[in-house]
C-alpha cells in the first residue's frame, strides 16, 4: 500500500484511499481536503453494493465459468440490486 500511495503522490493524485487508524500511510495533508470525506462516504455506497451482490445476489462464489457467462450473472446481479433500490427510492417519495 505504501509503494502505491508513494506512485500517486510521485504522479501528483491524491490518494483516496481508507486511512487505517494506526501506521496509516494516509496523512494530514490528504484528509483535509473536503473531497476526501466525500471519496470515502462514496466508497462506503459502492461496498454496500457488492455486500449485497455477494450476500443476497449469490456472488460470494460464482457458479459459472468463463468471463462472459460470469459477466452475465453480474449484471444480472446488479439489475436486481437498481431494482430493488428502485422501489425503496418510489416508497420514499411516496411517503413525503
Amino acid at each position: 500500500m505504501r509503494g502505491f500511495v508513494e506512485k500517486l503522490r510521485d504522479i501528483r493524485v491524491t490518494p483516496h484511499v481508507a486511512q487505517k487508524r494506526r501506521g496509516s500511510v494516509i496523512d494530514q495533508r490528504t484528509i483535509r481536503h473536503a473531497g476526501y470525506a466525500v471519496s470515502q462516504r462514496v466508497r462506503k455506497r459502492v461496498e454496500e453494493i457488492f455486500g449485497w451482490m455477494k450476500t443476497v445476489g449469490g456472488h460470494r462464489k460464482t457458479k459459472f465459468r468463463g468471463t462472459q457467462r460470469v459477466g452475465m450473472a453480474f449484471n444480472l446481479a446488479a439489475t436486481a440490486y437498481n431494482l430493488v433500490r428502485m422501489r425503496n427510492l418510489a416508497s420514499e417519495t411516496a411517503i413525503l
